[in-house]
């Protein structure tokens, strides 16, 4: 089981349908680091329904340390936004891409252990 996310960011987005949901994971569990995550589960929420969870293998555990800190956050900004994400789950992101996240309005939910289908559902409905 998850523990419940701590919301480091605050928002006021009601979603109101389904909630396109981006987890960090580390094998079977929800990840430690966003940056550095080998792999990241997209998933549709709709409630406490899965309409889609897809597990992308991103490597960002590789690609961080490759071309600087800016080519980075452009290629994570790219899969979010060319998987129509609203919202990213993790134990650790650092304060530069919250900001740049915040600015997309993606809200993120720091602090997340445990079951990544469970974190998802929790954070789709907040």
């Amino acid at each position: 089981m998850s523990e419940t996310p701590n919301i480091e960011q605050e928002t006021t987005t009601t979603f109101g349908g389904p909630v396109v949901v981006a987890v960090a994971l580390n094998g079977d569990q929800v990840g430690s680091g966003w940056g550095r995550a080998p792999r990241v589960a997209v998933a549709t929420v709709d409630g406490a329904t899965f309409r889609s969870w897809e597990v992308h293998d991103v490597r960002w555990d590789v690609a961080h340390d490759e071309g600087g800190e800016g080519a980075h956050h452009a290629r994570v900004v790219r899969f979010l936004r060319d998987n129509g994400v609203q919202v990213v789950v993790t134990g650790h992101m650092g304060p530069p891409m919250q900001n740049t996240l915040a600015k997309l309005g993606i809200r993120v939910v720091l602090g997340v252990i445990g079951d990544p289908r469970l974190a998802a559902i929790d954070a789709a409905n907040p």
